[in-house]
């Protein structure tokens, strides 16, 4: 309504974005935008969205490991779903995206806070392990995070919010099923894949 929108104009741009960030979000879900004033049309279907979403955001950057990680989970108790994709780059950007329920929430929560403590615990504990630490030298979480992009994802039955606009999850039980998954499948990749593993600890050491 002009009378209450004194813009009215869509911005395709701003579609666009929302719309791939939902198709990457949602494997096997065909999405169509047209634009009817240009007759520009785009469609977005991902069959393994969040991996070729953390590629997407990667285009351009030299990556330090050539595929990207993925870990899903599901707790059936509480009704909780997990996915993360995330792949290190050179650059010393961190690069996190979190959603719950396919809402962005741009100050991350509980499952940001879980996915980042787990991460640091891990590391820190291979490198330790492989004897990649000299002396006593501390490495923080912020050192393992730089040139890091991942995408976090949760589907939460009745998600609590920090304010109206949805910018922080507040569920407690996210936080320990995120960790829990991390601290495990994260584990596993790491000594799977020991040439991989090395190079990612040593960029956070360095």
């Amino acid at each position: 309504d002009p009378e209450i929108f004194p813009d009215c104009d869509f911005r395709y741009e701003t579609l666009r974005s929302r719309l791939r960030e939902l198709a990457y979000l949602n494997d096997g879900v065909k999405i169509t935008l047209t634009d009817e004033r240009t007759g520009k049309s785009e469609v977005y279907y991902f069959t393994d969205g969040l991996r070729e979403f953390v590629t997407h955001l990667n285009e351009g950057k030299q990556e330090i490991h050539r595929d990207v990680i993925v870990m899903r989970a599901q707790d059936d108790d509480q009704r909780l779903v997990l996915e993360i994709a995330m792949q290190w780059n050179d650059g010393y950007n961190e690069n996190v995206s979190c959603f719950a329920n396919n809402i962005r929430n741009i100050d991350g929560g509980t499952h940001l806070s879980g996915f980042r403590a787990a991460l640091t615990r891990t590391m820190n504990y291979y490198a330790k392990k492989e004897n990649l630490l000299k002396g006593d030298l501390a490495t923080s979480g912020e050192d393992f995070r730089e040139g890091l992009t991942a995408i976090i994802a949760v589907k939460v039955p009745e998600p609590q919010f920090e304010a109206q606009t949805k910018v922080r999850l507040m569920n407690p039980e996210v936080e320990t099923f995120v960790t829990q998954v991390v601290n495990a499948q994260f584990a596993t990749f790491l000594e799977e894949n020991p040439a991989d593993a090395k190079r990612i600890v040593l960029k956070g050491i360095q």
